[in-house]
């Protein structure tokens, strides 16, 4: 009982720490990137208190319910997006034995839980009773259902490679080589991963000029907050998932002992490039977001997934 109060307890810190790191990060790496400060007062010392900051002003906001809206669903609808991310990072292992919960199917649960956030984003532009909210909510779904394909693809090809569907198992077969040997997997991973999150350069759902801002219109306060941290939050599931299934995981240099440390600079790396991708690719247009998934990413991904097989048969 105490084992399993620790591992909630650990993961819900991780999931209410992580996410606001990647944020901070974004807020200060991108300015850097664009060679603009960006708010400095904010705890003195490089203004690194204002994440913490905007907490606090989006906690003071009022949470504005529209007339028109279904009440219910327009207040579950945060949480919903939120939640499965807190789940998926359950099962994501940081060492041998530091894991929320060591699951035997655990990449088969991971990408089933990652799925059910787009209902957070459908049930928020349908129950605000704005036509432009319940546009930006059916161009999420039609994005994601476009690139979950290319996503679960990619990831089956290593599931393939390591004879499991555990993610610890996955580290355990992991070797230096695959690195090339998943190459054309981890890229079509990674770019299906940012278009799931809907992150630049595939935010077209939540284009701020073109469509307000998507499903997530009519939020105010805190319910608003939440979908920016289940944004950032996604970002360490993405960056969580790519270490683990492509970059070795825990794997490194020295003792079992350092593989926390490890997985924690391989995951810093992958968020920054998440970062680096929103300030150097311009937005994609709603019929390119399309054509990528379905004549380049799908394609390269089952073409992966036929070599991975022909690999496994004829070497292992």
């Amino acid at each position: 009982m105490l084992e399993f109060v620790v591992r909630v307890v650990g993961v819900l810190v991780a999931f209410l720490v992580t996410p606001l790191l990647v944020g901070q990060a974004e807020h200060k790496v991108m300015a850097h990137m664009q060679s603009r400060l960006g708010p400095m007062y904010a705890g003195a010392f490089h203004g690194w208190a204002q994440l913490v900051a905007d907490g606090v002003k989006f906690v003071q906001k009022e949470s504005v319910t529209p007339a028109a809206a279904d009440r219910r669903v327009f207040e579950w609808a945060p949480i919903v997006a939120i939640l499965p991310y807190m789940a998926a990072m359950a099962a994501i292992p940081i060492a041998p034995g530091i894991v929320g919960a060591d699951l035997d199917s655990g990449l088969f649960f991971v990408l089933a839980v990652m799925s059910v956030g787009v209902l957070g984003s459908l049930m928020a532009g349908w129950a605000s009773g704005n036509k432009y909210s319940l546009l930006g909510g059916l161009r999420v779904a039609a994005q994601l259902m476009s690139y979950e394909l290319p996503f679960v693809l990619s990831a089956a090809s290593v599931a393939v490679a390591a004879g499991t569907l555990s993610l610890s198992g996955i580290v355990h077969q992991w070797n230096p080589w695959w690195i090339l040997w998943q190459l054309p997997g981890l890229i079509v991973f990674f770019i299906a991963g940012l278009a799931e999150l809907q992150r630049p350069p595939f935010d077209m759902p939540v284009a701020d000029s073109e469509v307000i801002f998507g499903p997530y219109t009519e939020y105010t306060g805190l319910r608003f907050a939440m979908f920016l941290l289940a944004e950032y939050a996604g970002i360490v599931v993405l960056a969580g998932l790519t270490t683990v299934l492509f970059l070795g995981g825990w794997s490194g240099p020295g003792p079992d002992g350092l593989g926390w440390l490890w997985t924690a600079i391989k995951v810093a790396i992958v968020s920054l490039v998440v970062i680096w991708v929103r300030v150097a690719f311009p937005r994609m247009r709603a019929d390119q977001l399309q054509k990528l998934a379905w004549q380049a990413l799908v394609p390269l991904a089952l073409l992966q997934l036929a070599l991975t097989g022909i690999g496994v048969a004829v070497f292992y």
